[in-house]
């Protein structure tokens, strides 16, 4: 054998195992971590709702929502396995809500309640501003449940929980004029975060109109 030959056998060795060595390498690599999918409740109406023939109602001053426990401030999207363990809530690793679930529940209460009247923040300086010679109502809202719920491990549903109550602000301090209860469920089309998404969504949305329709009796 040649010398040139045997240069150019031990070039082509070496170059296979150089390529070996890189492919292996690269297989050793941990993976791109995949970054949650983000939700919020859909982009809302997207016509301009039909001119309600009805007087609007009074100014409705809104409060922020209040979350309770490991709602407040979460983007979490949170399963609770109530067949097996009901006391513990645990988050989807691979999904978020586009901002704290508060937000999220006012911000399409908002939307429902602004229907028929002008919605305010409580906060705001417009909220001071007299109404008819009386300053408006505030509705204060609590979130205690926020989750998909699984009854059984084939069956869940998304859970609402809030609890509402309505006071006039007077120079002596608030005055109650009435306070209620939502809980409403929505089944979910399927056992995991998109469709446990799916069903809070439309949860709040019944939710929202349990309150308005609630808020118009008062």
């Amino acid at each position: 054998m040649s010398f040139h030959t045997s240069f150019r056998s031990g070039a082509s060795a070496l170059a296979v195992l150089s390529l070996a060595l890189l492919l292996g390498a690269c297989s050793s690599l941990p993976d791109r971590p995949t970054r949650p999918v983000t939700y919020d409740f859909g982009p809302g109406p997207l016509t301009t709702p039909v001119t309600d023939r009805r007087a609007p109602l009074p100014t409705l001053a809104l409060a922020d929502v209040e979350p309770a426990g490991v709602l407040d401030g979460s983007t979490a999207v949170l399963y609770r396995l109530a067949y097996a363990d009901a006391q513990t809530l645990q988050p989807y690793s691979q999904a978020r809500w586009s901002m704290p679930v508060a937000q999220l529940v006012r911000q399409r209460l908002r939307d429902h309640l602004g229907q028929r009247r002008a919605v305010i923040s409580a906060d705001e300086s417009a909220a001071l501003v007299r109404t008819n010679g009386a300053l408006p109502l505030v509705l204060r809202v609590d979130l205690d449940e926020f989750s998909h719920i699984f009854d059984t491990p084939t069956s869940s549903a998304g859970l609402v929980r809030l609890r509402v109550t309505l006071v006039e602000n007077t120079p002596t301090g608030d005055k109650l004029w009435g306070q209620r209860q939502v809980i409403v469920q929505r089944p979910a089309a399927s056992n995991d975060a998109p469709g446990g998404v799916h069903a809070l969504a439309q949860a709040t949305d019944a939710a929202a109109q349990e309150i308005a329709q609630w808020l118009e009796s008062r």
